[in-house]
């Protein structure tokens, strides 16, 4: 099957893709294009996937450069190809011919770009990482290489959306006691539980970072098991694990 790529015109003319499950090499609860090197599928089927990504993006497979994720706002600038994964989950970089990449299965990856500058970054931005800032210190990043905050776009893929997203009125309490505006983000559920707006959130937390555009390409993971990976949705179904999407940008 062939990749299914989702590309945002606001990138362009960068190389990018927020890529869905299909067309990978995995099989049983991991069916597709499962990237996590941390999931529990065959290893044999991760990196023929992960190669995969690499040949769309036109770059080696060790050129496909990807973080320990940790849930934090920590950013790690690229020069040159990692010889380890540092724990974080943000990347930028001004080097040709390095994809950065971001795993995810319900958490927002986010790609950003200042093509006239030459500068790309990517985020995996979970509530705790967006909550604790790691999208405007990607864009503090970014700044600090050399774009201009006016002339950065960022991009939020494939999500968990409001509706499929219940959370307890504890999580809520965390977020309103930080900003009470963030109230705004939260809908009341069944139960007296709350729906949480996750990729409004991000696009708050962008909106902040002075970017010139930001968007969320309006994809629901939970809800398209065909084409998404998702956290919620394999805890809600007790499968064992889960498979990750994969996100990606370079210069």
């Amino acid at each position: 099957m062939t990749l299914e790529i989702l590309t945002a015109d606001s990138l362009a003319p960068l190389r990018h893709g927020f890529f869905t499950r299909r067309g990978g090499a995995s099989s049983g609860v991991f069916t597709g294009l499962n990237c996590g090197q941390g999931s529990t599928d065959q290893r044999e089927a991760v990196a023929i996937n992960r190669a995969r990504v690499a040949d769309a993006m036109d770059v080696a497979p060790d050129h496909l450069q990807s973080v320990h994720q940790v849930h934090s706002a920590s950013v790690v600038t690229l020069e040159a190809p990692l010889t380890e994964r540092p724990r974080a989950d943000a990347m930028v970089t001004a080097t040709p011919g390095i994809a950065l990449a971001i795993l995810t299965a319900d958490c927002q990856p986010v790609l950003f770009a200042d093509a006239r500058a030459g500068i790309v970054g990517a985020a995996h931005a979970g509530w705790r990482g967006a909550l604790d800032g790691v999208l405007e210190a990607t864009v503090d990043a970014m700044v600090t290489l050399g774009a201009a905050r006016n002339d950065i776009s960022a991009v939020i893929g494939p999500s968990i959306s409001q509706t499929a997203y219940e959370v307890s009125a504890d999580f809520m309490s965390a977020f309103v006691a930080k900003d009470a505006d963030h109230a705004r983000f939260f809908a009341p559920g069944a139960e007296g539980r709350m729906q949480f707006d996750l990729p409004a959130f991000g696009l708050e937390c962008l909106h902040r970072a002075g970017v010139g555009h930001a968007e969320w390409t309006g994809h629901c993971t939970y809800g398209d098991p065909d084409r998404f990976y998702s956290y919620r949705r394999t805890t809600h179904r007790g499968e064992v694990d889960y498979g990750r999407l994969i996100a990606t940008i370079r210069l």
